[in-house]
């Protein structure tokens, strides 16, 4: 039996959203969906040659929160202004590289997009596009994160839903 070293990483990221524009849609509800759903779209990184779509994350600098480093990573990697809403939840993994053993834990936060451009992005993925939700779940390349994203259109809802009686 192969030895490893095992590492324990952690790294935080999330779902950026935003109400989807109009025009995207039509000025017409979308069939099949219901007035209380208001279509949201969701900021994905992805990189072209591997066909990879993704959500953004990454790992902490010295000094910063969980909430920080999630904030900051989405920032970088879409290129977009974000405010924090809510925690998602967190997934698990794990993967050999090098003769090292990692065991990973990624926290995701929900994110409102506030401004800035998706053009705007980091080198570390050379692509990031806006989705509608449902297309979102479809293209993400990992089944734990597509769990992320149906856990964050319940919170948008019960957000929208809560916004709309403040008023």
């Amino acid at each position: 039996m192969e030895r490893y070293q095992t590492i324990r990483a952690y790294s935080a990221g999330g779902v950026v959203f935003r109400l989807a524009p109009l025009q995207a849609h039509g000025d017409f509800q979308a069939k099949g969906e219901t007035s209380e759903h208001t279509p949201v779209e969701v900021a994905l990184v992805g990189r072209s040659q591997q066909g990879l779509w993704t959500l953004p994350k990454g790992t902490p600098c010295s000094g910063e929160t969980i909430e920080q480093v999630a904030a900051r990573e989405v920032q970088e990697e879409t290129g977009l202004e974000v405010h924090l809403i809510s925690y998602i939840g967190a997934i698990s993994y794990s993967f050999v590289r090098d003769q090292v053993r990692y065991y990973k834990q990624v926290r995701h936060f929900l994110f409102e997009a506030t401004g800035g451009d998706i053009a705007l992005h980091d080198s570390e993925y050379d692509r990031v596009a806006w989705f509608p939700l449902p297309e979102a779940c479809r293209r993400i390349s990992y089944a734990n994160e597509a769990n992320i994203l149906s856990q964050a259109e319940e919170i948008v809802q019960h957000w929208l839903q809560r916004q709309q009686r403040e008023g």
